[in-house]
């Protein structure tokens, strides 16, 4: 018999809202003012990790990750309208309302940012778990946990949905039963027991 899902957490980029259009911008505005010639591509192999930890993996020097960080922000801020919800988000997060499931955002976006794309879509999602200095982000499980620890809810009643082998990751160590999201930016592994073609399908594990 399944356990009783009482807690579902979402990544927010590639699960819930479709941002490719609105990172390749960003970054290419990154590359013309601090002229490090590195392909969006390259950028695109670690997304799923905090900001500063994609800068460092692609070599930057540290003294500029915070100049780069807030210029970046900026530009994602003017860009939001390039950012698209998938099909059918607001349905589910309604289903899962009614369900009196918890629902809970795990993103390595900033929470100003993730909170400014939740207002823009009028998603009811209450709970928003963004990396802090306090919680390591991805792959690691702090802010899984913390998730875990704030609603008083055990790791087999939860849910995660991802998109990356970086919240797959994450949600191996926080011993939490792991969503694949298909459509998104990562590659399906066969390390992946439960995967979905669109979030519709999430009700199959509910």
């Amino acid at each position: 018999m399944k356990n009783k899902i009482k807690l579902v957490l979402f990544d927010l980029d590639g699960v819930l809202i479709n941002s490719i259009s609105n990172m390749e911008i960003c970054w290419d505005k990154v590359n013309e003012k601090y002229r490090i010639k590195i392909p969006f591509k390259k950028y695109y192999n670690f997304i799923g990790i905090p900001f500063n930890n994609i800068l460092k993996n692609l070599g930057i020097k540290k003294n500029l990750h915070s100049p780069i960080y807030k210029y970046y922000s900026l530009h994602s801020s003017r860009n939001i309208n390039k950012v698209k919800l998938y099909p059918n988000v607001k349905k589910i997060i309604k289903i899962l309302n009614k369900k009196k499931i918890i629902l809970g955002i795990v993103t390595s976006k900033d929470f100003a940012r993730s909170k400014k794309i939740l207002q823009k879509f009028n998603l009811r999602i209450k709970n928003l778990y963004p990396p802090s200095k306090y919680l390591r982000g991805k792959p690691h499980p702090d802010q899984l946990l913390l998730a875990l620890k704030s609603n008083k809810i055990l790791s087999k009643n939860t849910l995660f949905v991802g998109d990356t082998k970086y919240d797959y990751l994450a949600s191996k160590k926080a011993k939490i039963p792991f969503v694949f999201a298909s459509y998104g930016y990562g590659v399906k592994s066969a390390d992946y027991n439960r995967s979905i073609s669109k979030l519709d399908d999430l009700l199959n594990f509910i």
